[in-house]
């Protein structure tokens, strides 16, 4: 929601940008005085900790506000809360993991879901190629937030260190086109409190515990709590007197429904490896 009103006067390059500049300092400090890690040997994994950020902290941001130009925060929510499905398909075809056939069918009714708050409840829409294109950019943002969990979880850094590194890589690249393109620093002071939210919450907070989380579960697991964002985010439209339509509730009851049946388990009752789930890596100790 916040982010929605911040593109309406800033560019998603400009508030991506100053959200990830804003965050990377304070990260930097946490990361070395709470992990005190051994930083040349974090570096020495430049190469994934760079394809993280070019996925998770600039490729996901820039597609995300730049659907929020054309589509509802709502929809752009309920679009997002298919990712877990997503995550999991993904985890089938990159790492060959084998979820039972419930998982399929919640990853069937979350299609669904995406497929009526796309359309509006008019399948025409499909057939004219009437979808808007903030939510093609949408689905594009969920595909690459997936790819940035599957990868960050197998991730064997502190996750501080390794959090504050992708988002100081994010500032190094985005940097030199933000200049050319000519950024600027909020005008007003409602550009400024939305850009400061954005830097702490959802830059600093979010994505800290996002990775913090990913050390202690598996990512589909992780990937089911996503579905929140799309309770949250109809409430708080509800809370500002906007209107919800009847697609999008519906839509959004398939989606959140094929989640819960998507993360759905019986718990091991020997090891975590018995479920079919990837192997889960140590939580990274201090050097």
């Amino acid at each position: 929601m916040v982010g929605q009103a911040a593109v309406a006067s800033m560019t998603p390059l400009d508030l991506t940008f100053w959200r990830w500049a804003l965050a990377a300092l304070p990260l930097l400090v946490l990361a070395h005085f709470v992990e005190r890690p051994d930083w040349s040997a974090v570096l020495h994994r430049w190469r994934v900790l760079l394809l993280l950020s070019v996925l998770g902290m600039t490729g996901y941001a820039l597609l995300l506000y730049s659907a929020l130009e054309h589509t509802s925060a709502l929809n752009a929510s309920l679009i997002g809360a298919a990712n877990p499905a997503l995550i999991l398909v993904m985890a089938v075809a990159l790492l060959g993991d084998r979820p039972p056939p419930l998982s399929w069918f919640g990853i069937g009714l979350g299609l669904v879901g995406v497929l009526l708050v796309l359309t509006g409840g008019d399948p025409r829409r499909l057939l004219g190629f009437g979808v808007n294109i903030g939510e093609l950019l949408m689905l594009v943002a969920i595909t690459t937030w997936a790819l940035y969990t599957i990868i960050a979880r197998r991730l064997n850094l502190p996750v501080i260190t390794a959090t504050a590194v992708q988002v100081a890589m994010a500032v190094v690249v985005l940097g030199p086109v933000a200049v050319a393109s000519g950024v600027r620093f909020p005008a007003t002071a409602a550009e400024g409190w939305s850009l400061a939210y954005i830097a702490l919450f959802p830059s600093v907070g979010a994505y800290l515990l996002w990775n913090l989380a990913l050390k202690t579960t598996t990512a589909a697991n992780a990937g089911n709590y996503l579905n929140l964002i799309a309770v949250f985010t109809a409430v708080v439209t509800l809370l500002l007197g906007k209107s919800i339509t009847v697609p999008q509730i519906l839509g959004g009851i398939l989606v959140i429904t094929g989640v819960l049946l998507t993360g759905f388990r019986k718990r091991p009752t020997d090891k975590p490896d018995d479920t079919g789930e990837a192997p889960s890596v140590p939580s990274a100790r201090r050097p």
